[in-house]
């Protein structure tokens, strides 16, 4: 009994200390959205950006150093002063792009993002800091562009660019920095970019390994030229599926703001007909040359069917956002819930349990009941791992005394990856292996650590 009274008041302990995590999550996210609505009321409508045709004695010694290139110099730095752009994203990508366009002296910027800074962006989200955690990235973001560039107009923008508001906002703007992690918005910045007329400069980061070019200028190509139709949702990685190491997207973003610059100034860029790639583990740049624009380009050719902005989250069947994704692949009966088989483990009822993420997620933090079978090795049916599952199944199915099917959950980090795991082993169940009834873990190890254990680690 004094165990459980124990028990019990360390939960409702736990459980205080999140609530008072959230409430100061609250207010801070409160804070930052009062005073962001105020700068929004002041820029509903922007006002032309007063247009500069000299240089001040200021603007000269801060902008010296690059006046003294042939190829900018004061005709190019008024140029610049006299453009505006929006970045669309304020993480990895957006916080190099803005810091470098703030500090070249663009005329105005805009910083759009809908999410908040968690501690798990800032190995990578430079301009957002530890004090900046709960606010608003666009806020946290606008507020380091004023202590770099107090000259620099900046305007930020605490919400999700959808169909309503896209072509308001971009139309607003002389050039568009697309900085997201998603394809979704991927396909919503290109059509809005189009149909306003505006250049985009476009860039991801993923791993160990960057993209960059530039869609819908000085007649070159547009996103959807060369993707008329999205992949499949399950195919798409994000950092927070697939990581990204910190400096790839700070490589990437300086040369996207480089090309955005070099548009700013009246320059060519070197990216409208070509795809920059990088490679980050072997230190290698190389660029391919794109497709030409298509004349039968749904939003761009020649007879476009795509004239105004569409539902791009059924258009892509994933959501417009940078989040982990969540799959749909089983039905309610291939499934259980963290707290089903916490249930399930506290009986000690004979069952397996299978981790299938890559081992160095395993190496991170894993279940001490579990075994390591990376689903990459049941698609490849990778004989070291289909052996051991052979010889898990069979060391348990002696200890139920080949009585009934070996009871098999299968684990991830968010439970996608163990729901494909699921379909492949009902495939292999009596082929390959013996007969296993198998179930995935709904949510995967992080929603273990939500709900069940607060001390396992998340990532």
């Amino acid at each position: 009994m004094d165990d459980t009274i124990l028990s019990l008041k360390t939960q409702l302990w736990e459980k205080e200390r999140e609530i008072a995590a959230l409430k100061k999550k609250l207010d801070q996210s409160e804070k930052g959205n009062s005073i962001l609505t105020e700068l929004q009321e002041k820029v509903t409508n922007l006002s032309p950006l007063k247009s500069n045709t000299t240089l001040n004695n200021d603007d000269i010694m801060r902008y010296s150093r690059q006046l003294l290139l042939p190829e900018l110099g004061v005709k190019g730095q008024v140029a610049i002063s006299n453009l505006s752009v929006l970045v669309v994203g304020c993480g990895g990508l957006g916080c190099p792009v803005a810091q470098y366009l703030a500090a070249a002296g663009i005329g105005r910027l805009g910083l759009l993002d809908y999410d908040v800074v968690e501690l798990s962006n800032l190995h990578r989200q430079v301009l957002h800091t530890e004090l900046t955690q709960g606010q608003p990235k666009a806020l946290s973001a606008a507020q380091a562009i004023s202590r770099l560039n107090s000259t620099v107009q900046c305007v930020p923008y605490h919400l999700q660019l959808s169909r309503e508001n896209a072509i308001q906002l971009i139309q607003q703007y002389d050039i568009v920095a697309d900085c997201s992690d998603n394809v979704p918005t991927r396909y919503l910045v290109n059509d809005a970019c189009v149909l306003t007329g505006k250049p985009l400069v476009s860039a991801s980061a993923l791993r160990m390994e960057g993209q960059l070019t530039v869609y819908n200028y000085r007649g070159g190509p547009c996103y959807r030229c060369l993707y008329p139709a999205p992949p499949p949702p399950e195919t798409v990685t994000n950092c927070s599926d697939g990581g990204v190491l910190g400096v790839v997207p700070g490589i990437i973003g300086c040369l996207q703001a480089l090309e955005v610059l070099k548009i700013a100034s009246g320059q060519r860029s070197s990216f409208e007909k070509q795809l920059l790639m990088f490679d980050g583990q072997e230190g290698r740049f190389r660029s391919i040359r794109l497709r030409p624009k298509q004349a039968e380009c749904v939003v761009c050719g020649e007879t476009p069917t795509v004239t105004e902005l569409q539902d791009y989250e059924q258009f892509c069947g994933s959501a417009a956002t940078d989040k982990c994704r969540r799959l749909i692949l089983l039905t309610k009966e291939q499934r259980v819930s963290v707290q089903e088989y916490k249930a399930i483990l506290d009986s000690s009822t004979p069952h397996l349990l299978i981790d299938v993420r890559p081992k160095v997620e395993v190496d991170i933090c894993h279940l001490p009941t579990s075994i390591n079978i990376p689903l990459s090795s049941l698609e490849n049916k990778k004989a070291e791992h289909i052996t051991l599952l052979k010889d898990t199944i069979s060391d348990h199915k002696q200890q139920m005394d080949n009585k009934s099917q070996v009871p098999v959950f299968v684990v991830c980090k968010l439970g996608n990856d163990s729901q494909k795991a699921v379909q492949l082993l009902e495939k292999m169940s009596g082929q390959e292996i013996e007969q296993i009834a198998v179930k995935d873990v709904i949510g995967g190890l992080m929603a273990w650590a939500k709900r069940i254990d607060p001390t396992f680690p998340q990532y």
